[in-house]
């Protein structure tokens, strides 16, 4: 989009005389939560169990990276945090007993959605079920069309309605109304009205998405007001609790990549949904150089799932669709995939005798049988050990010491149920489907889109992700492998680096006049009302803005050809030019699809973005020297049996190299290198690994 910087009010947060500058991120997973605290230019990471009361574990967290860095948690300047409170609520449908407001008519849009099967020849295919039933879904006496308002609504109804939601006990309410985007006086009188008989969050499509698409626009609406009252709690209960300890509040990181204020995704829950993989992308954009490669192919594998996303030209690519457990949700953010595929990822044997890996987890409690918590079926993580890739010495986190004859126990079950020789063949089997998974994921991102995998360098981080990267990079025939030094802990590191970012959208629906010799142009009243559009999303971006006198503005417009079904966002100028943007999206339409056409361009959805920029963390990386830690026998499922070196990654010295095979430990992640990769340790602690030879 294109971008303007300007000087905005805001009221600074004073730093302290004495400060050293110290800024914490926190990243709850699945399984563990990750800490990063940047003090002056040391970087001290933590990992901690996560908690079932997560504010529990994030304090836990905070408090063992503070006792590293030997600071008290009230010398903190900032506090940066991401979490999964909105995701579970939606996977485990714990969510509000939420009630929608609707047009009359409309009353099943959440029910009916779209006519695309999400599998194609299953005649049983089921949708997933709304989180608002049929009972709790009410309809209003109004209509709105793309034009205005073409009858009002009657608050005495609304006020009835009122009464009715109290009597159903309802602890949300999610408004939608028919073409509310192109007026909302209709539904702004519905929210006024609700949000004084009701005592419960109400919240309203203009408001959360101003764009078209009814199907999408209700579904966002309605998950931002199942996710609303968790969010609330916790973010409030999580704010309270940091006060108490002498930690400022904490910035939260919302899915478009950037943090924001505990009020802002307070209001706006639904901005919460993947902030976790968010942090790990922006993490991964600061700690790795693309410049030598055509992008990076992030790979995030913790405890539950993996996540991979594309980087290009030092930007994070974005998308405004997504699906969360058969939930459409539209708003800004990472374009992340996700797949099932995780350490705690649980083996099985189908009932055609193949082996499976996922999507069901062992979580943290239990965890793996490796664990010694009680937990006996096999993992990704038992595989691992059993591999060799986790040695019998290792604590995970630093503190978890692990249970291998557990692992091999667990393993063997599996081998006899599928038919194996054994734990070693089990384990070799568990590594390569969850492989064969996360490679059809990564290619999901890069071939299926047009990319070459093989000019991209793969960044591995989570806690299991730089153990695979090498058969993965192997696999997709990349070359460059980079494992950043806080790789165990990287979401946590990206907190530290993320912009502040607040979008706002609203379907406008202008058609753009192209004739072969006069080029695209637009009437003076289209134009004016572009002119109007844009300073009222620019006000709606930069009131969420605070503690910078720096921010930069960004525009964007969707633009499709007359007649398509989705659009391509595109740069636009602060002064809009309709010539401009007709090239800009030609030139993306290309890029995208190979072709451009020549019918007409319509315009349907104006964006803005304000961003506060701020500084990466530094960190200096002093390696002791004394690096190695002695050799055991690892299996690699290519070429055999290995003697390996094992190395202190924390002690490798800046500079050094290394040969594969190797294993270099750290507290919070396994880094394997395998057979026929270098490796060379930079500046920053950064693993750049090369192949070279075919695995």
């Amino acid at each position: 989009m294109g971008r303007e910087e300007l000087t905005a009010d805001a009221n600074e947060t004073p730093v302290r005389p004495d400060s050293n500058g110290a800024r914490i991120g926190v990243d709850v997973g699945g399984t563990f939560t990750d800490v990063a605290l940047s003090v002056e230019d040391r970087l001290v990471t933590a990992k901690v169990p996560t908690t079932a009361d997560q504010h529990v574990g994030v304090l836990e967290g905070i408090a063992k990276a503070c006792a590293k860095a030997d600071i008290e948690p009230g010398e903190i300047d900032e506090f940066a945090h991401a979490m999964t409170v909105s995701v579970n609520a939606l996977l485990e449908r714990r969510g509000a007993t939420t009630a929608l407001v609707t047009t009359a008519g409309f009353r099943d849009v959440l029910e009916i959605g779209r006519q695309d099967r999400p599998s194609l020849y299953d005649l049983e295919a089921e949708k997933p079920t709304p989180l608002v039933p049929r009972t709790r879904r009410f309809e209003i006496d109004e209509r709105t069309t793309p034009d205005g308002i073409e009858r009002a609504v009657d608050p005495e109804e609304v006020r009835q309605l009122a009464d009715t939601l109290c009597e159903r006990d309802v602890e949300a309410v999610a408004v939608c109304l028919l073409h509310s985007y192109s007026d909302p006086e209709n539904e702004t009188t519905v929210a006024k009205t609700l949000r004084s008989e009701l005592e419960v969050p109400v919240s309203v499509s203009h408001e959360v998405l101003a764009e078209f698409r009814e199907f999408e626009r209700t579904s966002t609406t309605a998950v931002d007001a199942y996710v609303r009252p968790a969010i609330d709690s916790y973010v409030g209960r999580l704010v309270e609790e940091a006060e108490n300890e002498g930690i400022p509040a904490p910035r939260i990181m919302q899915a478009n990549g950037g943090i924001a204020s505990p009020q802002t995704v307070r209001d706006r829950a639904v901005t919460t949904t993947l902030s976790g993989p968010a942090a790990g992308v922006v993490g991964a954009t600061a700690a790795a150089d693309d410049s030598t490669a055509a992008g990076l192919v992030t790979f995030d594998m913790g405890g539950t799932s993996s996540d991979v996303s594309l980087v290009r030209d030092g930007r994070v690519e974005r998308t405004t669709d997504a699906d969360i457990d058969g939930l459409p949700i539209r708003t800004p953010m990472v374009d992340v995939n996700t797949v099932g595929a995780g350490g705690g990822s649980i083996a099985w044997v189908d009932a055609g005798g193949a082996l499976r890996v996922g999507p069901r987890s062992a979580g943290a409690d239990p965890g793996p049988a490796c664990y010694g918590r009680g937990g006996t079926e096999p993992t990704v993580t038992d595989a691992n050990v059993v591999l060799g890739y986790i040695g019998s010495e290792t604590a995970l986190g630093g503190e978890l010491s692990l249970d291998v004859e557990a692992a091999h126990e667990a393993l063997e079950g599996l081998a006899e149920e599928a038919d194996l020789d054994g734990a070693l063949e089990a384990a070799h089997g568990v590594y390569r489907v969850a492989n064969a998974t996360m490679t059809r994921t990564i290619r999901s991102i890069t071939v299926e889109r047009g990319h070459d995998p093989r000019g991209f360098a793969l960044v591995a981080f989570g806690g299991a992700g730089p153990m695979h990267a090498g058969a993965l990079a192997a696999a997709l025939d990349i070359d460059q492998v980079v494992v950043p030094r806080p790789g165990g802990v990287l979401s946590a590191f990206g907190l530290l680096a993320a912009d502040e970012s607040t979008d706002a959208a609203r379907t406008v629906g202008i058609d753009l006049e192209t004739e072969p010799e006069a080029g695209a142009t637009l009437e003076a009243d289209a134009l004016e009302e572009i002119g109007g559009v844009y300073d009222d999303l620019v006000a709606d971006a930069l009131g969420d803005v605070s503690e910078s006198d720096r921010v930069r503005l960004e525009r964007g417009a969707d633009c499709r050809y007359t007649g398509q079904s989705f659009e391509l966002t595109v740069p636009v100028d602060d002064s809009f030019d309709a010539e401009v943007v007709a090239e800009r999206f030609h030139d993306a339409h290309e890029r995208t699809y190979g072709y451009t056409m020549d019918e007409p361009i319509e315009i349907v959805t104006l964006r803005a973005t304000a961003t506060v920029p701020r500084t990466d963390p530094s960190i200096r990386h002093d390696g002791r020297g004394d690096a190695l830690v002695g050799s055991r026998e690892v299996h690699f499922s290519e070429t055999g049996a290995w003697e390996t070196t094992v190395y202190d990654r924390d002690a490798l010295e800046s500079g050094a190299t290394l040969s594969g095979p190797a294993i270099l430990e750290q507290d919070e992640c396994t880094t394997v290198v395998p057979p026929q990769w270098d490796g060379e340790v930079g500046t920053d602690g950064t693993l750049r690994l090369t192949r070279t030879g075919d695995d």
